[in-house]
Parts: C-alpha cells; sequence; structure tokens
C-alpha cells in the first residue's frame, strides 16, 4: 500500500515487470503442471508452423523448378476423332509447327507400336513394367529441359544404330543403375545398348518411363511409321499464348479439332493448387490441437484458483485489489501461452527445415507464420485466463482465508 498526499492509504501500482513476476510465481512452484499445459499449445502451433513452412518450401521448390526449365514449353499431341478413336498427327506435323514464327525449339518423340522393353528374354512377355519405347529426335532433351543422370544423350551419330537412353523410372524398373558399352536391353525383341539414363523429367513425366532410341534407328530397326505423338514447342514467354492459339491447327490443318494443345507447367501448378487443398485440412487439424490446448490452459488456470484461494486471500488481506488480483491470473495464463506458442514456432520451424532439406527443397518459413502463431496463442491464453482471473479477484478476503 501507498500513502496518498490526504494521507490515506491506496493501492501501490503494480509496473510490467512487477506483473510478469507476480505471473510467473504459479508457473513455477508448478512446473510440470505448466509444462504439460505450455505443451498442448506448442503442439497446435508446431503443426500450424510446420503445415505453412512446409507448403511454402514446396511451393518454392516449385517456383524454382519452373525458373530452370521454363514455363514456355507447350506440347502437342493427338486427340480423338469424332467417332472416339485415337487421331493420329501427320508425319510432316513437327516440321509445319517449326514453322511458326515466334517458336524458338521444336522436338519430338514417337510411339513405336508393339515394341516392348525388356531386361533380357528371360523375361515374361507380360511383364512389361510399363515401359514404352519411343523414337526421340537429338534436340528433344534441351526442348524438355530434361538431364542426363548417367552416360550420353543421342546425337546425329548414335541416333542410327542400336542404342537407347532410359528414362528415370524406367531404368529402375530394369535394374539398371549406369549406363554403359555392356549394358543392353531388348527393345522389340533387338538387343539395345543404353548410353544414357535421364534425370527425371518434370515438364515430360511421360519420358520417365520411356526407353528413347534415335528416329532413324527406330525407323529401320523397329518398324516405326514416322508419326509422332508428341510434340514440344518452345517460344517466347510473350509469345506464349499466341502460339498455343494456332499449334492446333498447324500440326494438323485438315483435322485441328483432333489436336490436344497443353503447358506442362499448368499441370504442375494445378499439383500445387491440390496440394495447397490439402494444406488447408492440416491447418484446420492443427487449429482443432491449439483449441484443445487452450482448453488445458483453462483448466489448469482454474484449478490453480481453486488451490490458491488462501494465497488469494492474503494477498486481498494485504491491500491487493480486485484488479491486482485479476491482472495475476491473466498474466499467468498470458505467460503459459506465451511459453507454448514460442516453443511450438521453433519446434515447427525445426521440422520445417528438417523436411525441407530431406527433399533438397529451400527451406521457407513464412515471418507472417510465426508472428500469427504466438499472436494467436496470447489471444487464446487471454480468453482462457479471463474466467479463471475474473473468478479469482471476486473471492472476498474471509472466504478465501477461511478455506482449508
Amino acid at each position: 500500500m501507498a500513502t496518498g498526499r490526504s494521507g490515506t492509504l491506496r493501492p501501490a501500482r503494480m509496473w510490467p515487470r512487477d506483473v510478469v513476476r507476480v505471473g510467473a510465481v504459479g508457473l513455477r512452484t508448478r512446473p510440470m503442471r505448466a509444462f504439460l499445459s505450455a505443451l498442448g499449445i506448442a503442439i497446435g502451433i508446431a503443426a500450424m508452423v510446420a503445415v505453412v513452412g512446409i507448403s511454402s518450401s514446396s511451393r518454392a521448390d516449385l517456383d524454382r523448378t519452373l525458373a530452370s526449365l521454363g514455363t514456355n514449353l507447350l506440347t502437342v499431341s493427338p486427340g480423338s476423332t469424332l467417332t472416339g478413336d485415337e487421331a493420329e498427327l501427320p508425319a510432316e506435323a513437327e516440321a509445319m509447327v517449326g514453322r511458326i514464327a515466334p517458336v524458338r525449339t521444336v522436338s519430338a518423340v514417337g510411339l513405336v507400336d508393339g515394341a516392348k522393353v525388356y531386361r533380357n528374354g528371360r523375361i515374361p512377355e507380360t511383364d512389361t513394367g510399363g515401359i514404352a519405347a519411343y523414337a526421340a529426335r537429338t534436340g528433344l532433351r534441351s526442348a524438355v529441359g530434361a538431364r542426363v543422370a548417367s552416360g550420353t544423350w543421342l546425337n546425329e551419330a548414335t541416333g542410327s544404330f542400336p542404342v537407347t537412353v532410359l528414362g528415370a523410372r524406367a531404368a529402375e524398373r530394369l535394374g539398371i543403375g549406369h549406363a554403359g558399352p555392356g549394358t543392353r536391353v531388348l527393345i522389340g525383341g533387338r538387343w539395345f545398348t543404353v548410353i544414357g539414363i535421364l534425370a527425371p523429367a518434370p515438364l515430360a513425366p511421360e519420358l520417365d518411363t520411356a526407353a528413347l532410341v534415335g528416329w532413324p534407328a527406330a525407323r529401320s530397326r523397329l518398324s516405326f511409321d514416322g508419326h509422332p505423338t508428341t510434340i514440344y514447342t518452345r517460344s517466347d514467354d510473350a509469345n506464349v499464348e499466341q502460339v498455343a492459339a494456332v499449334l492446333g491447327a498447324t500440326a494438323n490443318p485438315e483435322a485441328p479439332n483432333e489436336v490436344e494443345v497443353s503447358r506442362p507447367s499448368d499441370a504442375l501448378a494445378a499439383r500445387q493448387a491440390a496440394g495447397e487443398a490439402f494444406t488447408g485440412l492440416l491447418l484446420g487439424l492443427g487449429a482443432v490441437a491449439l483449441l484443445v490446448g487452450g482448453v488445458g490452459v483453462a483448466n489448469t488456470m482454474v484449478i490453480s484458483v481453486l488451490e490458491r484461494r488462501s494465497e488469494i486471500g492474503l494477498r486481498r488481506s494485504l491491500g491487493a485489489t480486485r484488479g491486482q488480483v485479476r491482472t495475476q491470473f491473466l498474466a499467468e495464463s498470458l505467460l503459459l501461452s506465451a511459453l507454448g506458442g514460442a516453443g511450438g514456432a521453433f519446434i515447427g520451424t525445426l521440422v520445417t527445415f528438417g523436411y525441407a532439406f530431406s527433399q533438397d527443397w529451400p527451406a521457407v518459413v513464412p515471418a507472417w507464420a510465426v508472428a500469427g502463431g504466438v499472436g494467436a496463442t496470447l489471444v487464446i491464453g487471454a480468453l482462457a485466463g479471463l474466467y479463471p482471473a475474473v473468478r479469482a479477484s471476486r473471492l472476498s478476503p474471509t472466504e478465501a482465508l477461511a478455506t482449508p
């Protein structure tokens, strides 16, 4: 208590440091209960921060991939005829597409019908592993932005010989770890030497399960008919939409409605959008965990008020006002929630960095996610501690001291 100018007693003012010190009393005297209550808050915040961080890291990886591969890749493939049958691109479609002025790069692959791919001649005929044989142009790798993981790519010289380059998943299914002169596979009943293995191609996933053969070799050794099944084009970013508008009519002037034009980067963006929808679900689960943690804090504070009635009565009898008692318990609830929020934000950040490192992603934890998580805990702490604080402040000194 403090004495005023008129000689009357008035309650001493509590400074912020006093509020923090008094609010921490309950946490220090009951550390295990405080830890378990803070843990409930920490789990909810960690879940929310980790979900946002992992989603942001995944999005950053997609942006990095698109930046390296480009978003100006367009593909042309046959659609369906009016009768529902599979259409066919003209043999000269690739050359016609190459005459479009803004097109800078054009390449193609052609499916070799009936040419099954096997590791050796002892594999059952039905066990194809989903691997298809394609005739490929030498400029295909640069057109789709694919990388060679082992060996080398097809060129004008090797494209006429019985050699092949395997997609990443095709090599895995065939049990081939590296390319070399002694590594061969059966394609269409003929032996082909594996001179290269591609890394996964994000913008052309169909190549991952393909055995690629030079265009001349496919025609001379596998009876390839010369019709492309997918044409890949790149143009200036500013002209992509204009090129897409004329690709169908250019590739097949007689039946432009039987041509499908797509932009592979849009498929990646759609996959990311689906991932973001899943992220929303996980955020909802994190919010539920945070709510449960808030209920735990409220329960802890109510029990604390019941157990500390004598302490409250003593403080009131020594001159503490109802507002000061209310501030004490509200500060305790806020400290408990702040500890849980800070711990949860730290754990969520660690989880994000660990997962991003394991996936070779750039680790991104938005500042708003961390700040928002800690802010949410303070709001929950205030709401959870409001009722116990008000209840504590309403206890009269005589009633509280009389409680055993």
